[in-house]
């Protein structure tokens, strides 16, 4: 079968953005078609100041959520990174193989080096080598498939090209992933700020709908959302974006075409009413497993545990391949 493999990393509380673009078409397609993993990829959280109890916290939160969303462990495996020691371990042959320049061109370092030094402020080393760590993810697995993001194909470029030039210069040990999209998959921008996705670090955000919202919360995130000049309701990404946010989120909840909905709308208000039911009905059951789940810490840690078992058994062929092809002597091994 076909191997997928992607993540979540727990930076913050997840969104309606990661379910809508991702965690759905994961548990309604990935785990059923392919032999997938599904990670929560916590040692990437260390690439910035970060409360270590926050961290884990959110680490538990987001591996119940993922079973919450629908994976299930029968199908799939669900992992913590950190569980599994192939990925580290890998990690550093791969940074053996990249090059500095390689990584200096990586768009999310230079954005958030140039803030930091607006600031006076540099940025960890770790921010700067962990696309290294991301493509250790992918490949110690024999990945097939990456489905990610637009602002993620980069990475997974990475994971190609280093794929590629450790074959060529050690013999082939893996796999060259490509990057995947579903069509069906929504890209769900902020409520304020329609031009930028729907991002989790920002936990007090206003326009970021997160799982967790109470419907209320929900609704009103919604109601207060940015529309855009004119009173006509109309579908144009460009020209209306906020409109066109709305009536995707619309889309993507309740079904249809964003284009063929705007013209059952004659007011932006009727529209922000029926965004924020579909919203708070599709977070609804994902809500109440996640209550479920949390009532029982036992079953999700079981998961944790049997999933890094069976991802280990997974990647430590593949990793102690490459310790070999590189020239690193097996453990147990006698020297003259």
């Amino acid at each position: 079968m076909t191997r997928v493999f992607s993540g979540v990393k727990p930076t913050g509380h997840l969104t309606l953005g990661n379910y809508l673009g991702a965690m759905r078409q994961w548990a309604a397609v990935d785990q059923h078609r392919s032999d997938a993993l599904f990670c929560v990829v916590d040692l990437h959280a260390l690439t910035v100041d970060h409360d270590p109890a926050r961290v884990r916290r959110l680490s538990r939160q987001a591996a119940s959520l993922l079973l919450a969303a629908g994976l299930d462990p029968g199908l799939c495996t669900v992992f913590v990174q950190s569980h599994v020691d192939e990925h580290a371990r890998l990690s550093y042959v791969l940074e053996c193989v990249a090059t500095d320049g390689e990584m200096r061109r990586m768009i999310q370092y230079k954005e958030k080096a140039a803030r930091e030094r607006e600031r006076g402020g540099s940025v960890r080393l770790s921010l700067l080598t962990y696309p290294v760590l991301m493509a250790a993810d992918i490949l110690a697995y024999g990945t097939d498939e990456v489905p990610v993001g637009h602002d993620q194909t980069q990475h997974v470029e990475l994971a190609r090209d280093l794929a590629v030039r450790f074959n060529q210069r050690y013999g082939h040990t893996f796999v060259v992933p490509r990057a995947t999209s579903s069509a069906v998959a929504a890209r769900v921008m902020n409520l304020l700020e329609p031009t930028s996705k729907m991002g989790k670090s920002d936990d007090v955000g206003p326009g970021i709908v997160y799982l967790l919202d109470e419907p209320d919360v929900a609704r009103k995130k919604v109601m207060r959302a940015v529309t855009d000049s004119g009173r006509e309701v109309v579908y144009d990404r460009e020209e209306r974006p906020g409109l066109a946010n709305l009536l995707e989120i619309l889309a993507a909840c309740a079904g249809g075409d964003p284009a063929e909905l705007a013209g059952k709308y004659d007011s932006y208000g009727a529209l922000k009413k029926d965004t924020a039911e579909a919203v708070v009905e599709v977070l609804r059951p994902v809500q109440r497993r996640h209550q479920e789940l949390c009532a029982d810490p036992g079953y999700v840690e079981g998961v944790l545990r049997e999933g890094a078992e069976k991802a280990r058994g997974m990647a430590r062929p593949t990793v102690d391949a490459a310790y070999r092809a590189i020239g690193l002597l097996p453990p147990g091994t006698a020297t003259p």
